[in-house]
């Protein structure tokens, strides 16, 4: 049997991987979305589409999606959000379920890339939220789902990495795109479809 420590030598306990955003673990912390000042820019950009069919790719736990839901809500359009791990995007169900925007928002969890292209809605607006190295093929997948004038918003693009540069120098070569990056939040690059 392994002798008691003495209680100023106890460690720890780490958090868990998942876990509800009130008390995130280092992992969750890093996937949590950015603060309330690009989130409003989102809501603000989503909310002046008319009637907006709204895309989210990497729901996380549902705080930008609330965001989303309530531009939808205001402006008579409708989310369709996506995450890959289920237990967030059931967290992020109840999120909006408490606001009372659960009505605006359609749930799907998988592979963002593949859920893409199975959807026959087109878009006017999209937020690009999950890993860097997806930001490409997401883009790929939903620029022929674009309508014209629709806005793309890529979060967290701050300089330095591959992915965000090969994003930004992507999406500003798209046929019939006027793109620039914006310094909200982490840095976001908003685009318009033309």
């Amino acid at each position: 049997m392994p002798a008691k420590r003495a209680r100023g030598n106890r460690q720890k306990r780490k958090p868990p991987v998942a876990g509800p955003p009130d008390a995130p673990s280092a992992l969750n912390a890093r996937l949590l979305e950015a603060g309330p000042e690009a989130r409003r820019f989102i809501h603000i950009l989503a909310r002046s589409q008319r009637t907006p069919q709204i895309l989210e790719l990497g729901t996380s736990y549902g705080y930008s999606t609330v965001w989303l839901a309530d531009a939808a809500r205001a402006a008579g359009g409708r989310v369709t959000t996506m995450e890959l791990h289920d237990d967030r995007s059931a967290y992020a169900r109840d999120m909006t379920t408490r606001a009372g925007l659960a009505d605006y928002v359609d749930f799907r969890v998988g592979k963002a890339v593949t859920l893409i292209e199975d959807l026959l809605v087109r878009f006017d607006f999209v937020l690009i939220a999950l890993w860097k190295d997806l930001y490409v093929p997401c883009l790929d997948a939903v620029y022929p789902k674009l309508n014209v004038g629709a806005i793309i918003v890529a979060d967290d693009m701050s300089p330095g990495t591959d992915d965000v540069l090969r994003y930004a120098r992507t999406v500003r070569a798209k046929p019939h795109m006027a793109s620039l990056c914006v310094p909200v939040g982490g840095g976001m690059e908003m685009s318009r479809y033309r």
